[in-house]
């Protein structure tokens, strides 16, 4: 993505106090601003680029597609291990001797260290460097892995999944910040569903290979597999993964409107042309940066106080209702998935349908279809409605104005849990199953980015430390679930189980509406809290 801007003059202090709204679109054309190319040259960029090359939001677009391509190859790499043994649940529990319940307790565990190892690898990334935080984590991911073919007990196949969540981590939160700091609010939607079919793919894709590996040679080779491709990825991120990390001067995030003897110059024709020149990454200069400095594994040294301090700001979030909101929206898209996973392998292995490891894994392409459906929707569609929805507002963004996108949600993801459960209940034909998983794969990947974005647009200042909070109130509920799963079902049968999901599903999805009301005057009553923190972040250093 090549983003030249129009540069005229940068904003002073903060055009509204209101966390989150911003003058997304220039209407008038009289603000003093950097301005999108093309066929946006209304659009302004939020947040503004500095006039430095290696400032992530100059780079050029060889350069970014680069850094996205190693975010999503990081993703896939620790996510593919996550979900590969979903579809090789029964040779796992034959094999070993481990039960149903064990293997979902060291899923609901994986999950649980999944977000909170984030409140620990976040602040680490955002003040010591990204780029190390990445490279270790997957190394060491990969040692965990060859370590699960060995497990015998309940105590090691849990300690494993406690390890593999706690170094995994960094695929929560850490790959959503890389996105943020390559992109402005109206294209960081395309970029977060990106993430988001990287992640929801690594999901889906692992059990289709698991169960063809599984049939071939054996399950064990399917983690074996799975280290060896988070080896791989390691050197390729080695050599290719810069670091996005960036101290962006303390100037506005938006951008003031002039009148128009300043924009023309006092005795000029309003039709003339108003802007100065337009900026693109080459008359920026080169990069300042050698192939070897881009390969160090250390950002800026940094004191240990200001790690501290950011270790404890997730915690204040705990009480800003938009950053819960988003947890709860993500998490309660995202339990569906682990009880989709955690019954796969046993409804379509099990009586009445029979599917060996590998047809079970095939199954997976389905909601691989549903989660590319999900990128055109919450992705592009979601950017161009952002924009339209700034137009008809004066020119104006409101955060609220990406949730309208959980309408299809809300509507899809009961369905499909019903057509789930119900539908195995009563051995409906296996393609009704199938399509049940691509109409859940579809709704629930909806959350991800809309969820996530919510929380950027509106505190990205403090949006690393946000999004802690987010994964940990996430992955909290997803282990519950995982823990819960197994009982849930067989204390009420697939059917009452999974018609009680979809109204709970319906419940939680329709919350978006709260905040379309009142999600604005949440935020106003959290400014004055918030403009608080942004300014002692400053003064440590430490805001992104």
């Amino acid at each position: 993505m090549a983003e030249h801007v129009t540069e005229t003059q940068d904003a002073g202090a903060h055009s509204s106090p209101i966390p989150g709204t911003n003058h997304l679109v220039d209407r008038e054309g009289t603000m003093r601003a950097k301005h999108a190319s093309g066929a946006i040259k209304d659009v302004v960029l939020v947040p503004t680029p500095s006039s430095d090359p290696d400032d992530p939001l100059n780079w050029s677009p060889k350069r970014r597609l680069l850094a996205v391509t190693c975010v999503c190859v990081y993703t896939l790499a620790v996510g593919f291990p996550t979900a590969a043994i979903y579809s090789v649940f029964m040779p796992i529990s034959m094999n070993t001797g481990l039960s149903f319940d064990t293997l979902n307790s060291g899923t609901g565990y994986m999950f649980l260290l999944l977000g909170w190892g984030c409140a620990f690898w976040q602040p680490i990334a955002l003040q010591y460097g990204k780029r190390p935080v990445y490279l270790f984590t997957l190394f060491a991911t990969t040692g965990i892995i060859l370590w699960g073919p060995y497990a015998k007990t309940k105590g090691d196949w849990i300690a494993g999944k406690i390890l593999q969540g706690f170094f995994g981590a960094p695929i929560e939160s850490l790959c959503e910040i890389s996105m943020t700091d390559l992109t402005f609010t109206h294209n960081r939607g395309t970029y977060m569903a990106i993430y988001a079919l990287f992640l929801g793919g690594s999901n889906f894709l692992a059990p289709v290979f698991a169960g063809f590996i599984s049939d071939g040679q054996d399950w064990r080779w399917v983690l074996y597999w799975c280290s060896i491709f988070c080896g791989l990825s390691f050197v390729f991120l080695f050599f290719c993964m810069e670091e996005t990390n960036y101290d962006r001067p303390n100037s506005s995030i938006t951008a003031t409107v002039v009148s128009d003897d300043e924009k023309y110059g006092e005795g000029s024709e309003k039709g003339a042309d108003p802007t100065t020149e337009v900026a693109s990454p080459t008359t920026l200069g080169p990069s300042q940066k050698t192939f070897l400095s881009k390969l160090s594994l250390l950002d800026k040294p940094r004191p240990f106080k200001k790690f501290l301090f950011m270790l404890k700001q997730p915690f204040i979030f705990f009480t800003y209702p938009v950053v819960v909101y988003s947890g709860f929206a993500y998490g309660s898209a995202l339990i569906w998935f682990n009880v989709l996973n955690g019954t796969a392998s046993i409804i379509l292995g099990g009586p009445g349908y029979n599917f060996k490891p590998s047809m079970v894994g095939l199954s997976y392409l389905s909601p691989l279809l549903g989660n590319i459906l999900t990128t055109i929707w919450a992705g592009t569609i979601g950017d161009k409605l952002l924009v339209l929805l700034a137009r008809r507002n004066g020119g104006t963004n409101e955060p609220e104005h990406r949730l309208w996108l959980f309408v299809l949600m809300a509507i899809f993801c009961p369905v499909g849990l019903i057509l789930w459960g119900v539908g195995a209940a009563h051995g409906v034909h296996w393609f009704g199953l199938i399509s049940a998983t691509f109409i859940l794969s579809f709704s629930i990947s909806i959350a991800i980015p809309v969820s996530v974005n919510y929380c950027i647009d509106t505190y990205q200042a403090l949006s690393g430390q946000a999004l802690v909070t987010i994964m940990i109130i996430r992955n909290t509920m997803s282990f519950a679930v995982s823990y819960g799963i197994t009982p849930w079902l067989t204390d009420l049968g697939y059917q009452n189980c999974f018609i009680s999901a979809a109204m709970i599903a319906l419940a939680s999805s329709l919350v978006f509406l709260i905040f379309v009301k009142w999600g604005k005057g949440m935020r106003i009553s959290s400014k004055d809290r918030y403009w608080r923190m942004v300014k002692e972040s400053e003064a440590m250093g430490v805001s992104h």
